[in-house]
């Protein structure tokens, strides 16, 4: 897989999943346009990429949650005259708690980023990947939205639900040309997510085995893309929890979720005691 002559767009680029995208596509040769909010981050991991590769880099500080930034991302590259080939859909973050304990601002700002902005950032740059013939487009989603939702962070499983849906309808409209559309659904990412929407204790109750590193995730989704695989769910662990959520009947597979997302509830509520005492 070699990308040279090729510009890859990736949101939330700055940390996580997304850098690892833009250092694996900066590997390959395709020159990269980084987008996320910390400019400062951006440009560190600019000049690096540049260094090691010799690849172009642009910089575009935005904050996906805006609706108007998507629409300005793409008139900012159409001025300059740059194609994008590959667009990455990485950007995100979660609401911990009950539906009722953020208020809708916040419920707004989060559909407004991890849908809208998904879907409009898809639309505006679909158009010039069809003109050519080529294009490939990867919606980061979730084994989240392939499993029951569960109590608390309440819209991220239907948000990442709606992606893959998303991934397969475009990958349908565009069946027979040269572009690929698909949906990765990585499980629990070593990143900064954990750390943002303040869930690092939590998570760190888990087994180590449930976890992967963001290199391969982003390594294996590349693959699957060209090789036309629109869903890929990375890892034995995390293929297993999707196998099992599919092979059960769904009321089983919603209770199991229920349970589940009970006990581990109950274990940060004691953990937070001893904490507090």
């Amino acid at each position: 897989m070699n990308y040279q002559g090729k510009t890859a767009l990736i949101t939330g680029a700055s940390a996580g999943i997304g850098e690892a995208f833009a250092r694996a596509y900066a590997a390959k040769g395709a020159d990269l346009v980084l987008v996320a909010r910390r400019e400062d981050r951006l440009r560190a991991l600019s000049e690096a990429l540049r260094d090691a590769h010799g690849v172009g880099v642009r910089v575009i500080a935005a904050d996906l949650s805006d609706p108007a930034a998507p629409q300005a991302i793409f008139d900012a590259l159409a001025a300059d005259g740059m194609r994008i080939d590959i667009l990455v859909n990485n950007a995100g973050f979660g609401l911990p708690g009950f539906y009722h304990e953020n208020d809708w601002p916040a419920h707004r700002a989060f559909l407004e980023l991890m849908v809208n902005s998904y879907a409009q950032m898809t639309r505006a740059f679909l158009p010039g990947m069809r003109q050519r013939n080529w294009g490939r487009i990867i919606q980061v989603s979730s084994v989240a939205g392939l499993t029951p939702g569960s109590a608390g962070h309440t819209l991220y499983g239907p948000a990442k639900a709606f992606l893959v849906s998303f991934a397969q309808s475009i990958a349908a409209e565009c069946d027979g040309t040269g572009i690929r559309s698909s949906a990765l659904c990585p499980g629990f990412t070593y990143s900064e997510f954990h750390d943002v929407n303040e869930t690092r204790a939590l998570v760190s109750q888990l087994p180590k085995y449930m976890f992967m590193e963001a290199a391969p995730v982003v390594e294996g989704a590349i693959e699957a893309a060209e090789r036309g695989r629109v869903v890929f769910v990375p890892g034995a662990w995390n293929k297993f929890i999707v196998w099992l959520a599919k092979a059960l009947p769904r009321s089983w597979a919603a209770a199991m979720m229920k349970g589940q997302s009970r006990q581990f509830r109950r274990h940060n509520d004691e953990k937070s005691s001893i904490r507090a005492d």
